[in-house]
């Protein structure tokens, strides 16, 4: 399946739901809205990247049959798990922000400190371990859970 990129912007959105007389409308035409599957959609970006979801997984530091199940999409991931996926991908900053709008969990922002961390460090191409220690040095939560001792 080929990522589909959307044409219709935003603002145009927020135009035609405004627009339409009724709310049942705007829903069943999904036109430029529609995602893909998690599942699929991660499935079809290791394939395009000709890498196994083994590799991903296990630089995304998930647990193996965890991951499977992303994958498979018998499980759904929190926001943790797409950003630690994103890493395992070795995604740039606007990769990610496709991958979590696909997982339909909230974007990286700037002005949330930890996400400017993180976002800074896939925009220079750091690995999660490294993005780890800068969110442990910057006194913020660890990707995933891990707690600051």
């Amino acid at each position: 399946m080929a990522e589909k990129e959307s044409k219709i912007t935003t603002q145009e959105l927020w135009a035609r739901l405004f627009d339409v007389s009724s709310i049942h409308s705007f829903l069943s035409d999904a036109d430029g809205r529609s995602l893909p599957a998690f599942s699929d959609y991660i499935t079809d970006l290791a394939a395009r990247r000709d890498e196994k979801p083994e590799m991903i997984i296990r630089r995304s530091n998930l647990d193996s049959s965890f991951g499977h199940r992303l994958f498979g999409g018998t499980r759904n991931p929190s926001r943790d798990t797409v950003l630690q996926l994103a890493f395992g991908f070795e995604l740039t900053a606007d990769e990610t922000q496709t991958l979590m709008k696909i997982a339909r969990v909230t974007a990286l922002h700037p002005k949330v400190p930890r996400d400017a961390v993180i976002a800074y460090g896939l925009h220079h191409r750091l690995g999660l371990l490294e993005t780890q220690h800068l969110l442990y040095e910057c006194g913020l939560p660890l990707i995933g859970g891990g707690k600051r001792e």
